[in-house]
């Protein structure tokens, strides 16, 4: 005796797509039946963000700062200065996507100025929210049946993180909904040697260009894209495989894009905030940072605590992992593995970002891209429940349809607090960053040159020149700022001697986050807000730029009318470089700007590196004569410090009982003097901080 499955058995598969081939109305009827609830459901979350912000603010306004920057590149595209962050500066790289700018753009030129800019890019969002929905649908419908893929759009359209992101102005919702069509077309290519075309070959190509250029992990997908259309190409498809190479350039053009304008393959966005490449993270101290990110990712964000809990029920880590599982298992099952394998890439290049220095910035808006495949993944952990629910009673695989929406439930219970918090974020962006711009609109001279730390508001609704001290949008600057403030310091101190009008005339910064009360000169204005965390804190200042301490602690104290044979400015990049000069363990966040007095009075602001148990570098004497260093440091007291020259033991320095900073001399004998004489300092008794070596010429007798 046999019993007949119901209609959701996964070899009942339906249909690739939502319509059919169906003469006369028959396809129209199906899409909409398909796309109508969805488009009706994201229709309405996007009233009522919309609602909310407006209510709130008064206008539209992005509830990211980071939004007002593509907004500025989009203003740029449409000028016709295209990667010029303003117009006349330098090429940059500042906003994380480089698509989603051009997109914006012709709106502005069609006349989208000041906060109308804001509608194109929620309606394009939340457009592709519900397009992300209906894509969910279609990878899970031959997974896993019909009822899994009506809950696996549910949850995509329930998912706090993703209606926040499609409120924010950014490009995550567009890049997410990029990134899963290209799995599911790349899928369906797998699966149907038939409808393999030429048209369908192109658009996989132009999905994974899409992808790659909306954000730079969208080359995973490209990739995937790629090793599809060359691995599926069957006899005589030299044309997939020839557009499997226009797939793999896709994933690439990014750098190549940068590369050719400004003539480094990395972004600014990647020089601030990867982890490869900081100088501070290499070998095992990388490997453990990553890992410390993964284990937040999984271990606290998927379990919906601490920055996830606004979007994500408590506990839910478990369920998560077991639905990536439960995708494995099925497509093994359906023999659909390269569909199932499409969806947990998707999810598992959630750990992509786990390589920057944090994810936990903007509501964790470098991680809800990838949260379809997590979604996907729950509706299929549904079937399998329905499954063994239904080996035991058939009736029972309703428990599919009930788990989908208990999950989907679980979800939508926090869109209260996302759309209240969405309302709230705008409007304190309005109230600090984009007043402030404002203000300097009207207050600020129109020569003027602002610093600033949150760049976007500021240079879009501001109109001044602006130097972003984090070097996102302001060339060259990011490699100083991850160096530290220290090195920072060091670089103003370089620019004003050969490029001063580069400098700012002004500051509107965070105070605490610029850590440099040393160029902040007269307060101007101010703006406190108290009740929007998505801020970098409560209160942003405008300051006047005051540059009058700059190379105040170039010249010792202790020599000051001798010409040194060398010289090694510590955490000034360059004098670094040309001196060989090693980091050792040094670590992210121990550079600093020192400010106080020398033995005579003299106010002096000098960039240092601190915990330091030992200096190695190379100075420049000249051979066979003898010379004497001086340093300037601060180390606790009774510390003592050897001093090795071309690793011979020369001199021992007494740190004595005072504290403070102090400048000590040693001395480097002739027979140790070469053109290249490396130096080696070890402390003993405590960690130094070093500022500044000096080298002069005298005698062995001095």
């Amino acid at each position: 005796m046999t019993t007949r499955e119901p209609p959701d058995a996964l070899h009942d598969r339906p249909a690739l797509l939502p319509v059919g081939r169906e003469v006369g109305g028959a396809p129209f009827k199906r899409a909409a039946l398909f796309w109508g609830p969805l488009a009706a459901a994201s229709t309405f979350l996007a009233e009522r963000v919309i609602a909310g912000v407006i209510g709130r603010v008064g206008h539209p306004a992005a509830a990211l700062d980071d939004a007002y920057i593509h907004f500025q590149y989009a203003r740029a595209f449409a000028e016709g200065h295209p990667l010029r962050f303003q117009a006349g500066e330098p090429l940059t790289s500042g906003a994380t996507s480089l698509l989603w700018p051009a997109i914006l753009a012709p709106f502005w030129a069609l006349g989208a100025r000041s906060h109308e800019i804001v509608w194109p890019a929620w309606i394009l969002s939340f457009v592709a929210l519900g397009a992300l929905a209906g894509e969910a649908v279609l990878l899970t419908r031959r997974l896993a049946g019909r009822a899994a893929a009506m809950g696996a759009g549910a949850m995509v359209l329930a998912c706090g993180g993703l209606v926040w992101c499609a409120a924010s102005g950014m490009e995550v919702v567009p890049f997410a909904w990029a990134i899963a069509r290209a799995s599911r077309r790349a899928s369906e290519w797998s699966e149907a040697p038939a409808e393999r075309s030429w048209s369908r070959c192109a658009e996989l190509v132009a999905l994974a260009w899409a992808a790659s250029l909306l954000r730079p992990e969208g080359a995973v997908t490209a990739l995937f894209v790629a090793a599809t259309l060359v691995g599926f190409a069957g006899p005589g498809g030299w044309r997939a495989r020839t557009a499997g190479l226009g797939a793999i350039a896709g994933a690439f053009s990014p750098m190549l894009l940068l590369y050719v304008l400004t003539g480094s393959a990395r972004s600014n966005t990647a020089i601030a905030k990867l982890l490869p490449g900081n100088p501070y993270y290499a070998g095992p101290t990388l490997s453990a940072a990553v890992w410390a990110n993964v284990k937040i990712l999984v271990g606290t964000l998927l379990q919906g605590e601490v920055w996830s809990a606004e979007f994500l029920p408590q506990g839910g880590a478990p369920f998560a992992l077991a639905g990536l599982g439960a995708v494995a298992w099925l497509g093994i099952r359906g023999k659909s593995r390269w569909r199932a394998a499409a969806i947990l890439l998707i999810a598992l290049t959630m750990v992509a970002p786990c390589f920057y220095l944090t994810f936990l910035w903007n509501r964790l808006r470098y991680l809800w891209p990838f949260a379809t495949g997590w979604l996907v993944g729950l509706a299929c952990l549904a079937r399998v429940a329905g499954d063994i629910a239904g080996a035991v009673r058939p009736r029972w695989r309703i428990v599919t349809p009930i788990v989908c929406g208990a999950f989907a439930g679980l979800l939508a219970s926090r869109l209260g607090w996302v759309l209240d918090d969405v309302a709230q974020s705008a409007s304190g962006i309005d109230r600090q960053q984009v007043a402030l711009g404002r203000w300097a609109k009207e207050s600020l001279p129109e020569n003027a040159r602002i610093g600033v730390n949150d760049t976007g508001a500021i240079a879009y609704f501001g109109d001044r020149k602006t130097f972003d001290v984090v070097g996102l949008t302001t060339r060259d600057e990011a490699r100083y700022w991850v160096a530290g403030v220290g090195s920072r310091f060091e670089h103003y101190e370089r620019l004003r001697a050969t490029s001063p009008a580069e400098l700012p005339t002004h500051f509107i910064v965070y105070r605490e986050w610029m850590g440099m009360d040393s160029v902040l000169g007269a307060q101007l204005h101010q703006a406190t807000v108290s009740d929007a965390t998505i801020l970098g804190g409560q209160t942003m200042r405008a300051y006047v730029a005051d540059w009058s301490r700059l190379g105040s602690g170039a010249r010792p104290w202790t020599a000051e009318h001798q010409e040194p044979l060398d010289e090694l400015d510590v955490a000034d990049l360059e004098s670094e470089s040309a001196h060989d000069y090693e980091l050792l363990d040094a670590r992210d966040g121990e550079e600093v700007a020192r400010e106080g007095t020398s033995p005579r009075g003299n106010l002096v602001v000098d960039g240092g590196r601190s915990h330091r148990d030992a200096e190695r570098f190379v100075v420049h004497l000249r051979p066979g004569a003898a010379a004497k260093g001086v340093v300037r440091v601060d180390g606790p007291p009774g510390c003592t410090v050897r001093v090795w020259a071309n690793e011979a033991p020369v001199d021992t320095l007494d740190m004595g009982d005072d504290p403070g900073w102090v400048e000590k001399s040693f001395q480097v004998p002739a027979v140790a003097a070469t053109a290249r004489t490396r130096i080696e300092l070890r402390a003993e008794g405590g960690a130094l901080t070093t500022f500044h070596y000096w080298f002069f010429g005298t005698s062995d007798r001095d």
